[in-house]
């Protein structure tokens, strides 16, 4: 028999009971997610390079400024000139009595060079004429010949690029056809019409010379045919006399006071003697004196810097600049032509610099790991200063050890 049953009260759904994680299984996904950063951080990212070089540094104060040149170096002049022709080559030392150059007064012509090129071109095409009408073989001439040409080569080869010098070889090459040149005038020394053409042809020079004049070296030095005309007030015996006023007045460009022989005229060459010269150096600081008589490092920075040791003769202050003057004995190649630039002046002496993390101690001694090829071993250094950039400055205990481009090891 069917029994009814009475009606049941609704069910409320069970709710899943919430289950937190423990620190256990915090610390290791922690632990996991650290492993797979550190792992990617050390995979993707470049490894740093265990090895440094060692590079050439200064300590101590340094001075930076406008530096001016001054050399010893005596312009030479003339009035009328025409045009100049070269004797010395450009920056080349010459001696006394050495040819530099020759000068055409403002009354020559150059139909009168024309004229001599036209006599020698008549010369030349009646010696192949000569030549073409002989029979028999002249050995002498052939082997002249023959000379002139090897020489022609040789030049030749050098201008595509051969090794030599070419100065030589031009000078070789040119001694080949004075030869040929003196043999064809002997040879054809009795044929009258030669003769009348040779004749025309020196009279042609004498008449040239009486508008040339040949200058020659007074004394050694240096010859530089660019001038810029501070060369006739700004010497070497004049230098100290110069204010800091004046002085930046040159570095902007205004020359010198000059004396009336030098007005007019045109500078054809000046000669420089080597080994001494001088810089007026403007330094913007109002602390600082210099100790005269005291030699500083001076780094001239122009289109190839320049560092020379440089002595302070004497100094000058006006409001906050300070004018040093100071004397430098070392070749003047370097400065030839250069009038204006900055400058550096350094209280300081030369070191050598490594990354910090080169530094490696050894029973409590400083040092550094030298690399070279599959060598490496320990060098005692003394830590002179540590820089702001991460490098230090080092001394080798033993000195020569260390030099500029050496490897180091890392730490």
């Amino acid at each position: 028999m069917y029994q009814m049953q009475p009606p049941q009260p609704p069910q409320m759904p069970v709710q899943p009971e919430s289950r937190r994680m423990n620190v256990p299984q915090i610390m290791l996904i922690v632990l996991v997610l650290g492993f797979a950063v550190w792992y990617l951080v050390t995979t993707l990212t470049p490894q740093a390079s265990p090895y440094g070089t060692i590079t050439a540094s200064a300590i101590g104060a340094h001075y930076n400024g406008d530096c001016l040149i001054v050399r010893d170096e005596s312009p030479f002049d003339a009035e009328g000139v025409s045009s100049v022709s070269r004797d010395a080559t450009e920056g080349s030392m010459v001696y006394r009595g050495n040819k530099i150059c020759k000068v055409y007064s403002s009354g020559f012509s150059t139909r009168e060079m024309t004229t001599l090129q036209d006599y020698r071109n008549q010369i030349k095409e009646y010696q192949l004429k000569l030549l073409n009408a002989e029979i028999r073989t002249d050995s002498q001439m052939e082997k002249l010949e023959s000379d002139v040409l090897s020489r022609a080569r040789e030049v030749r080869e050098i201008i595509r690029g051969a090794r030599g010098n070419m100065e030589n070889q031009e000078q070789l090459l040119s001694a080949a056809i004075t030869a040929r040149q003196s043999y064809l005038k002997s040879k054809y020394s009795e044929d009258q019409r030669m003769a009348r053409l040779y004749d025309d042809e020196q009279s042609q020079l004498q008449r040239i010379s009486s508008w040339t004049k040949q200058y020659v070296a007074m004394n050694d030095g240096l010859v530089s045919f660019y001038s810029d005309g501070f060369e006739y007030g700004l010497t070497l015996s004049s230098y100290e006399q110069f204010s800091p006023s004046e002085v930046r007045a040159m570095l902007n460009g205004q020359k010198p006071s000059t004396t009336e022989t030098a007005k007019g005229k045109t500078t054809i060459y000046r000669m420089i003697q080597d080994g001494r010269w001088a810089v007026l150096m403007m330094i913007q600081d109002s602390n600082w004196n210099p100790v005269e008589g005291e030699t500083y490092e001076l780094r001239l920075e122009s289109f190839r810097d320049t560092t020379v040791n440089a002595r302070v003769r004497s100094f000058t202050r006006m409001g906050g600049t300070l004018l040093v003057r100071l004397e430098v004995e070392s070749p003047v190649q370097p400065v030839l032509y250069i009038r204006g630039c900055t400058g550096v002046l350094g209280e300081s002496a030369s070191s050598l610099t490594v990354p910090k993390r080169a530094l490696y101690y050894q029973d409590n001694m400083p040092g550094i790991v030298l690399v070279e090829n599959e060598y490496e071993w320990f060098v005692p250094v003394r830590i002179l200063q540590q820089q702001s950039d991460g490098t230090v400055c080092i001394a080798a205990i033993q000195q020569g050890v260390l030099r500029e481009g050496q490897t180091v090891r890392l730490f």
